[in-house]
């Protein structure tokens, strides 16, 4: 069954309000003289089968089932990435907002519970452009929610999501997503800055091209001195699959050939570097470190 945002919007209200609930703790990192926090955005509720892509069950259902996932959803964490710097407030990406999913778009409460609020970031910069990343950027009456903030985003990945072809190239299912996010980063256009790959686009932040997931997706390293943390968005994409099996192919990719090499690339130097990371949708605040396991990787959650 093709994944719409109305089988997306029919699984979240399915499930109980309780667990649609979000969870804004924060999981905090200090690095030199500045402060890293995970904010929740909430939870996304997928269909099984979008994990499981072109992959068996018989291939994925034991590893799901290690982690504990057993049931006919998933519903992975949505971890948004909050860098404070003397005056810069910067934020990864933005949240789904009010129109993705109802188990979403809870950044605001994260925000409160951090003490910030949406008027004092002063950048946002995308790892990409998908609903759940950049929806965030307007509230529910359409005005911008980061009055004072200026945004940063890859060439590629601007260059993709705004021409006209995308809706007609990217497949029924995701047509809204290219039409949602053309008209999003139109309302934002004249606040946005483009970024490279090695590109230091802020002090001690520096861009890292990480294609595959989309076409322009980008990773950023932020650094201080000798400590360093890679904010990898969706390069790794979960803590399961990705990390026991990063050969195979993710059903949310858009190139999966390019995202096994962008992910394989990406775990062997942070096992390698022990640097510590920030996955978009990985557990325990997304926040921690991959070590090798098995003859693949694991993800170690910062305490």
């Amino acid at each position: 069954m093709p994944l719409t945002r109305r089988r997306l919007l029919a699984l979240a209200s399915a499930l109980p309000l309780a667990h649609v609930a979000s969870r804004a703790q924060a999981r905090r990192l200090t690095l030199g003289e500045g402060q890293l926090d995970t904010l929740s955005d909430g939870h996304l509720v997928l269909p099984r089968d979008f994990v499981l892509g072109t992959l068996s069950e018989a291939d994925v259902g034991p590893i799901l089932a290690a982690h504990g996932i057993t049931g006919e959803t998933v519903t992975p964490p949505c971890n948004l990435t909050l860098w404070q710097d003397g005056p810069r407030k910067v934020l990864f990406d933005a949240g789904s907002g009010a129109g993705f999913m109802p188990s979403a778009g809870k950044l605001g409460e994260a925000l409160d519970a951090v003490g910030v609020g949406v008027d004092e970031i002063t950048h946002v910069i995308f790892t990409h452009a998908h609903p759940d990343h950049l929806w965030g950027v307007l509230d529910e009456f359409d005005d911008p929610v980061f009055t004072n903030a200026s945004y940063m985003i890859g060439q590629a990945e601007w260059d993709y999501w705004t021409d006209p072809a995308t809706v007609e190239s990217i497949g029924a299912a995701r047509a809204s997503f290219a039409v949602g996010a053309a008209r999003r980063l139109a309302e934002i256009e004249d606040r946005v800055e483009f970024i490279s790959d090695g590109q230091e686009i802020l002090p001690g932040i520096l861009a890292h091209d990480s294609p595959g997931h989309t076409p322009g997706h980008m990773a950023f390293e932020i650094r201080q001195g000798s400590d360093a943390v890679m904010v990898v968005g969706d390069a790794i994409g979960n803590g399961h699959l990705a990390l026991a099996r990063p050969d195979w192919p993710a059903g949310a990719d858009h190139d999966p050939g390019t995202g096994i090499a962008t992910r394989s690339r990406l775990l062997d130097m942070l096992a390698t570097d022990r640097m510590a990371m920030v996955g978009f949708h990985l557990p325990e605040g997304g926040l921690g470190r991959v070590e090798r396991h098995d003859g693949a990787y694991r993800f170690v959650p910062e305490v």
